[in-house]
Order: structure tokens, then sequence, then C-alpha cells
């Protein structure tokens, strides 16, 4: 959901930019939807959620079933009554990506930006930029998870400094490894929380069940050491013991010392073990 500041609706993004507020708002205009891109939603939904019984975390099937969204796009507003009673955030329309310390400061505040726009019916199998399926069926649900939901306000306060200190990429790995593309033990198994992950049928698949790729025990600095891959499935998963796991790690690690030892070193490559490492076996 982040990108460079520099950012218009000339950028080569999709979304309209020029009647954004200065956060980078918009409305989300839910009656301009068609009766196609409802159709597309029920499919994609359809699709995502037999999958979600089997592979997803028991934290993302309840919030999920909560946020009772399979009929068509949510109207962010009716998502909003419910995330406001059991965490305390809200939805917030943006036209796309938007910049690092817009997204920094409403993550901070419990405001999660959600794109607008739907893919198109070419995309089904993959997009390069985010749509509302992927913020709204993969991330929100999560949301209701006081653990995801506090993270994520903490992840967004931790933004200044990272800015400040020159080690953004660093805590993006952080947000890539957990909130996107993680991992849990649960009831003796592997079970997907990350949104980028839950939202494609094909790494569902993958992150769960190939027995090749490589899957390493959580910890928040081999994380922010990690490269990641943008238009591939992942080389590397992290896997957290728990859920709350994630906000122990958090406020224990004092960040300022790890970025001043790291941020100037090349991010180890994905897919590659460091001596001592010992990888997590597949579900299946």
């Amino acid at each position: 959901m982040k990108k460079p500041s520099t950012i218009t609706s000339n950028s080569g993004l999709r979304g309209e930019y020029d009647h954004a507020a200065d956060d980078y708002t918009v409305g989300q205009d839910w009656h301009a939807y068609t009766p196609e891109m409802h159709e597309r939603w029920r499919r994609l939904f359809a699709r995502q959620s037999d999958l979600v019984r089997t592979h997803a975390c028991a934290s993302f099937r309840d919030g999920l079933a909560r946020l009772d969204c399979a009929d068509g796009i949510p109207r962010f507003e009716d998502a909003n009554t419910v995330l406001g009673a059991a965490t305390g955030w809200r939805l917030v329309a943006v036209p796309g990506f938007i910049p690092d310390d817009v997204f920094f400061d409403h993550l901070a505040h419990r405001r999660f930006p959600v794109t607008r726009w739907l893919r198109e019916e070419h995309e089904l199998e993959y997009l390069a930029e985010p749509d509302v399926f992927h913020d709204f069926f993969g991330h929100v649900p999560m949301l209701l998870d006081p653990a995801i939901a506090r993270f994520l306000e903490l992840y967004g306060k931790a933004g200044v400094r990272a800015m400040a200190m020159g080690a953004l990429d660093m805590l993006a790995r952080l947000y890539w490894y957990t909130v996107e593309f993680g991992l849990v033990h649960e009831d003796g198994a592997l079970k997907v929380f990350g949104a980028g992950i839950i939202s494609s049928s094909g790494e569902t698949r993958f992150a769960i069940e190939d027995r090749q790729v490589l899957r390493l025990p959580f910890d928040p600095v081999r994380v922010m050491r990690t490269g990641y891959m943008i238009d591939s499935f992942q080389k590397t998963y992290f896997v957290l013991d728990s859920l709350p796991h994630l906000i122990e790690a958090l406020v224990s690690l004092d960040f300022g010392p790890v970025y001043q030892t790291w941020r100037n070193d090349p991010p180890l490559p994905a897919g590659e073990m460091l001596p001592g490492e010992f990888p997590i076996g597949a579900f299946a």
C-alpha cells in the first residue's frame, strides 16, 4: 500500500489521485461499482474462501465470517461498524498506493487504507498493484484480531524512526514477511495470515504445501535483513509460533541498534539459509 511520495494521476499507477485529500483519502463511491464488478468479486471470494477453510488461520476465518462480504464488494462504512466495536480500527478509501509517511500516519491512528478499485477480468490470477479485493479480503479480517490490530498500530508509529534513520527498507521487510506473507503455527499445522498469500490461490497452496520452499522460524532481525520477491511467489516465508508472538518480538526489540548495524548492508538473498538455521516442513 506504500509508494514513494511523487504520486499523481499521471504516475502510471491506476487510481484517481487528483481529487484525493491531503492524506490521500477519497470517497469509496460504492454506487459506482457495476453489477459485473460485484459478480467478479463473488467469483474471487468463492475461489479464495475454499482455500481459507483449509489454509488460513482461525483469526482470518473468524474475521472473514464476521465481515459478511461474500455477496459483492463491501461498503467500507459497514465494515467500520464491525471493526470499530472490535478493535477501534476503521477503513479509509484511497486511490491506490500512497506515500510512506501518509501510510504510517494512518496506521498509527488505527486507520487502514483500502484501495477502492477492483481488478479487471484478465487480472484474476495476478495483479501488480493492490486492489479492493487484495486490501479488503486479504487484510481486513485480520484487523479484528487484537494482536494484529496492535502490531499495525505499533508498526505505523515505528515508521517515523525508520525514515529518520534511513532504514525504511528494513522496516518494510518486516511488514512484507508478516502482514503480507506471514505464516503461523496453529494446532500442529502451518496456517496463512498474510494478505499477499491468502488473496492468491496459487501462493496459498505454494506457501503451505510446497516441500522445497524455505520456511524459517520468525526472527525480526533476520526478517528485516532478508530480501523479498515482488513479481513471483516468495522464496522464503517466516513462521510465527503464534500471533501474539509478533507483538512480543516488536516491543522487545530496540530497532535503533539493528538499523545502525544492518541498514547499509545488502539484503540477504531470499531462499538461502544461514549457517545454523533449520527449515520448517510443509503442511501437506
